[in-house]
């Protein structure tokens, strides 16, 4: 009998995205049942899934922790007492499924004997019915008993899938996440790309206590916060000190906009610096272990370093590794800061982060699909927003279109490449303009691609980030050719 999986678990099973299969499912080709689909169509549909190291999910996970920069510890196995507890849930399901089956199995024999009873007891045509009934039941129970069925591949590979990870439901927005490896339930909400609330992630603030409503969680991890008598009664933990054993509900708050972010000041410090092109510079700082920087994927925050003037600048990795922020810095001999960073800034050098700043933020609530823009280094918030929206899987498609108007300004082509390889759903076109009129043409340019392109430009969201007269060109000419302005969203890094 086919067996419903959750759109997330059966995306995962396929190689697919969550995305593909709600495509498919408003296309008419996926049958959906209060949100599950079964696992013989997708058999159907996806007839040559294979539980491989190099499957698609796999090689999908690889392209995203590479982007996000994840550590390799962080995708080890469970462990042993939480994989062990793991097995023994199954093993408590299976054994209620065998005591089940062991009840239908008496009462069966009990309706023989009741029916053999009313063959002797009877005459005529009850006789016969009853009769007919008994042989009707001996011809099913043979058919069933002597029946040998191929057992549910996408099953089997489920039942694994439960004791490798567990599956987490967060209350009230229904999503959904994985707890993998050694992962605490923050860290695997933060990768997914959740904005789980949290203050310090180490055990202190209790600012990432939420409400177990349903399943089992483990302490993984030391923690000075005391849960009140009360809180514990009823069902709170620390988000940042336990993991999940079995598939958990939880009740927890998340920020939704960017006036859910508290403002913060931390003192990181260089991890790297490292050329991107002859005019750009990545500037990788790393934040302490107990002070980590919460912000929304496409914000800015405002980096000093002694010397220099301070810098606002958009980050240009995403909230789901928090501890390591990366930036884009152009060549720029005005600025003192830029000067720091392409000149005399080291490995181990202090930095202040205050922020973060700004609403360019993911609408991750949107049906639409996306259309990112980008000019030159505006593709630094943009990058944030992508590996934002990939680790959420909400996007049906997106498409990114990024202007340079210097030599090597596509700093990053490769890593657009290889998210295009790993994600069916992920389109870059990247577009070259130069001359002393660049920006302006260059806008001009991306619009008329966009049009040509998607000629239905009211069904996407854009989001748009550049030098100013590129970003006010191309809003301009959308504005001129009908697209909706609460669609568009606008920055100037």
């Amino acid at each position: 009998m086919p067996q419903l999986l959750t759109l997330s678990r059966a995306a995962r099973i396929v190689g697919v995205t969550r995305g593909s299969l709600q495509s498919r499912i408003q296309s008419g080709d996926l049958a959906a049942f209060d949100g599950m689909v079964s696992t013989e169509d997708l058999l159907r549909l996806y007839p040559d899934t294979k539980l491989e190291e190099d499957g698609g999910f796999e090689r999908v996970t690889r392209i995203k922790e590479e982007s996000f920069g994840r550590r390799v510890r962080e995708r080890m196995l469970p462990s042993q007492d939480i994989l062990a507890q793991r097995l023994f849930e199954q093993s408590r399901e299976l054994t209620d499924v065998r005591a089940h089956l062991q009840r239908y199995h008496s009462l069966v024999v009990r309706l023989e004997d009741r029916i053999r009873a009313v063959v002797d007891a009877s005459q005529g045509e009850v006789r016969r019915t009853a009769t007919e009934l008994g042989e009707f039941l001996d011809h099913e129970l043979e058919e069933v008993l002597g029946r040998t069925e191929a057992p549910d591949a996408l099953a089997v590979m489920d039942d694994m899938l439960r004791v490798m990870s567990a599956q987490v439901v967060v209350h009230p927005s229904r999503h959904e996440f994985f707890v993998d490896g050694a992962d605490s339930i923050l860290e695997a909400g933060l990768r997914a790309g959740l904005s789980l609330n949290y203050g310090c992630s180490s055990g202190n603030c209790g600012l990432c206590k939420a409400r177990v409503v349903s399943g089992q969680v483990k302490r993984v991890r030391h923690h000075d916060y005391v849960l009140s008598e009360a809180e514990k009664l009823q069902g709170y933990t620390l988000l940042c000190s336990h993991t999940a054993v079995s598939d958990l509900v939880i009740e927890a708050l998340e920020a939704t906009t960017a006036t859910d972010i508290p403002q913060q000041q931390i003192g990181a410090r260089v991890k790297t610096v490292s050329r991107l092109g002859d005019d750009v510079m990545l500037l990788h700082l790393q934040t302490p272990r107990n002070n980590r920087l919460r912000f929304l994927a496409g914000q800015d925050v405002t980096l000093s370093v002694l010397g220099a003037e301070p810098m606002q600048l958009p980050v240009a990795s995403c909230p789901c590794d928090d501890r390591n922020l990366q930036f884009h810095i152009d060549r720029d001999p005005q600025s003192s800061f830029a000067e720091r960073v392409f000149y005399s800034l080291e490995h181990g050098d202090p930095v202040t982060v205050w922020g973060p700043w700004g609403d360019f933020v993911l609408r991750a609530e949107s049906p639409r699909s996306i259309l990112f823009v980008a000019c030159n280094t505006g593709f630094a918030p943009v990058k944030s927003l992508i590996e934002h929206a990939m680790a959420l899987d909400v996007a049906e498609e997106m498409y990114l279109y990024w202007v340079a108007t210097t030599p090597g300004g596509h700093y990053l082509s490769n890593l657009c490449r290889s998210w295009a390889d790993a994600l069916d759903n992920f389109h870059p076109v990247l577009l070259v303009t130069t001359g002393d009129d660049a920006l302006q043409r260059g806008a001009g340019d991306v619009v008329d691609r966009l049009r040509s392109a998607h000629p239905r430009l009211g069904e996407f969201d854009i989001y748009l980030a550049g030098p100013q007269p590129f970003v006010d060109g191309v809003a301009a000419l959308l504005a001129r050719h009908g697209f909706p302005p609460e669609q568009l969203t606008v920055t100037t890094p």
